[in-house]
């Protein structure tokens, strides 16, 4: 298995995974831009320290990140050049793992994403299972055993070379605050192998639910299990929790773990609401939780903040990027009324920098004449007391910076956005296909 994972081949293509990844630089302050020069000095000393066991990874440097409940995610994030050699092991070893994984587990795998697992649910709950299963697992990267897991690594790796390094990374110490701490269990978020190696320990809790016979939902460490009574959830939720405590020894999140009806059920940024389309009695649709359309309104302020300096076309580029992610991720949900009333926000913050932008009332006034205002009413506005905000909603402005005229500057509204990706509006959400938008 060495070989295979030091196999020039494997390591180009490593290389050029780690490069479009990007990231941050690790502990030695090395870039990804800087990787290609130092391989090619250090390439064949790197391979013979792997090969006779005398290559030790650097730590792993500690960055937290803000969540969105205000609570802080740790990070650790490797050196480019453990991420490169991390990303060469995880390419030699998944397609040995990936012939075992289980249907219903769609996290980080190839041809699997967020989309068929939200619809997976969707299908289950319009099934009639609509007595769920919500489970949170407490820290899940931070609880890992390195014991448990390198067992099961080894029931599929037997190269002892490729197990040392592995169990290498896994014990790196981290540096937080300047100061190192050692690592006796957890699997560092953000290095290449974290998505495999989580897969690889709740493949185990996949194959419990199947051996149960129960439908279930997973995606990495966020799962739920559908059952069709309430007294069926509860016992099910007793024998996972036993089952995770016992055997993968894992913690639960019981705040946010219990049994939830379909109304009360959040699933990777979606909920669900009922519909009620005539012959449909019984059936949800989805829609987009209130967190989500939080973060997108929180996305949209920052880049029409009037007092940041950006020209307008700049603007709308940033807001292009933030919207089409936003709304690709989103596709599947019922959201027309709603994006409708966001680009209406949006354009009046638009044309509040445009406003702004134009700062003394001798410039006001000219651009307003240039719209088509009259001298007289466009004197009278440059002149107002109103505040900024008052003024872009007002008729003068909505009737002159247009929403033709912003797409000629290269506006494009989520709604329109929406239209070319989302699935067939008239077709009965729980039944669409999951479609893949390039």
């Amino acid at each position: 298995m060495i070989e295979k994972v030091l196999h020039r081949g494997n390591l180009l293509l490593a290389y050029r995974q780690v490069q479009a990844n990007q990231g941050a630089a690790g502990v030695d302050g090395m870039s990804v831009l800087e990787l290609a020069g130092h391989l090619q000095v250090n390439q064949e000393a790197l391979v013979t320290a792997i090969r006779s066991s005398q290559y030790f990874p650097l730590p792993i440097l500690g960055v937290e990140i803000p969540k969105s409940n205000g609570q802080k995610r740790r990070l650790g994030i490797p050196t480019v050049t453990d991420r490169l050699l991390q990303q060469a092991v995880n390419q030699a070893i998944a397609p040995l793992f990936e012939l075992e994984f289980k249907e219903y587990s769609y996290g980080f795998r190839p041809n699997r994403n967020a989309h068929q697992a939200v619809w997976q649910a969707q299908k289950n709950i319009n099934e009639g299972y609509q007595h769920i299963v919500d489970m949170d697992l407490k820290s899940f990267f931070d609880e890992v055993e390195h014991c448990l897991l390198l067992q099961l690594v080894y029931q599929k790796v037997k190269c002892p070379l490729t197990l040392r390094l592995i169990r290498k990374w896994l014990r790196a110490p981290i540096l937080i605050g300047g100061k190192l701490t050692k690592r006796r269990k957890g699997v560092p978020q953000g290095s290449p192998l974290s998505p495999l190696l989580s897969n690889i320990l709740l493949h185990e809790l996949d194959k419990e639910l199947e051996k149960q016979g129960l439908r279930y939902v997973r995606y990495a460490d966020d799962f739920s299990v559908y059952t069709k009574s309430e007294s069926e959830a509860r016992q099910v939720g007793n024998n996972l929790f036993l089952f995770l405590k016992n055997k993968l020894r894992l913690p639960i999140n019981r705040e946010k773990s219990g049994i939830r009806r379909p109304v009360d059920f959040q699933i990777l940024g979606y909920r669900f609401v009922p519909t009620y389309r005539k012959g449909e009695k019984g059936k949800y649709q989805l829609v987009v939780a209130e967190k989500a359309w939080a973060r997108l309104k929180q996305n949209l302020k920052g880049i029409t903040r009037k007092t940041t300096p950006s020209a307008f076309e700049q603007r709308v580029q940033q807001l292009k990027e933030v919207q089409r992610g936003w709304v690709n991720y989103f596709r599947l949900a019922s959201i027309q009324g709603k994006l409708k009333q966001v680009d209406s926000w949006l354009r009046n913050r638009l044309r509040h920098c445009i406003w702004h932008d134009w700062k003394k009332p001798e410039r006001k006034r000219k651009n307003l004449i240039r719209l088509g205002v009259s001298k007289g009413e466009a004197y009278a506005w440059s002149q107002t007391r109103k505040g900024g905000w008052a003024v872009a909603q007002s008729p003068i402005l909505v009737t002159t910076i247009t929403l033709k005229r912003l797409v000629k500057k290269g506006y494009e509204s989520l709604f329109d956005y929406y239209k070319q990706v989302a699935p067939q509006l008239n077709e009965p959400l729980y039944t669409r296909p999951v479609r893949t938008v390039v």
